[in-house]
């Protein structure tokens, strides 16, 4: 995963927000200078191709997020408690970072993301669960059970950005549904899904890269 530099990042977050708002996959230089508050010669200088930055972005996001994640996850063998805090983590960042949760609401079942962000690590956790009978589901069940999980936590995300349900409600809720859907009980699925959750890893350090530049 290529490392952004602040100027980089100001410029794709920008970026990020058009794509949220607009919906589609490609914006314009002169919009994304607007809305990142630079001339069009500072996109030039630090967009590889405005017609590739979608892609760009995807990849960027998927990247940065599975790292976050495998660090997060470093010492959880168990993938059940490891899908418990997989989908609370998504809850909260969609609260931190309202930007990125309505990008990846907007783009989560897209073939550009779909294939990534979902079928990854978190199928892995899942085939892990069933293949050692912590999930009462059949390998032939594995697609569907993942559209399941899909759909559940970007309905839950569309929850937090619209104010229905605060993000630990909704991040709660959501992980105990899925796991007693997998065939977890009733009672173990609330404990994991009420335990103590870990800071995402490198938090700080994205907050740290964007206000750097803002500062400057």
């Amino acid at each position: 995963m290529p490392i952004l530099d602040p100027a980089q990042r100001h410029i794709h977050d920008a970026a990020l927000r058009l794509f949220a708002k607009s919906g589609g996959d490609r914006i314009t230089v002169r919009d994304l200078a607007l809305e990142a508050g630079v001339a069009r010669g500072t996109i030039y200088n630090h967009v590889r191709s405005i017609d590739t930055l979608f892609e760009e972005i995807a990849d960027q996001l998927v990247g940065e997020m599975h790292e976050r994640l495998r660090q997060t996850f470093d010492t959880t063998g168990d993938p059940v408690q490891r899908m418990a805090i997989c989908t609370r983590l998504l809850l909260r960042r969609t609260h931190d970072e309202p930007d990125w949760g309505r990008f990846i609401c907007r783009f989560g079942q897209t073939p550009t993301l779909l294939k990534e962000i979902w079928f990854g690590q978190t199928q892995k956790d899942l085939i892990a669960g069933v293949e050692s009978g912590r999930y009462c589901i059949s390998k032939e069940q594995l697609t569907t059970a993942m559209a399941m999980v899909i759909g559940s936590v970007l309905g839950a995300c569309m929850l937090v950005l619209e104010g229905y349900r605060g993000w630990r409600e909704a991040g709660t809720e959501v992980a105990e549904l899925i796991l007693r859907a997998l065939g977890i009980s009733a009672t173990e699925a609330q404990e994991l899904s009420n335990m103590e959750l870990p800071d995402l890893w490198g938090v700080s350090d994205v907050t740290n890269n964007r206000n750097s530049y803002q500062q400057n």
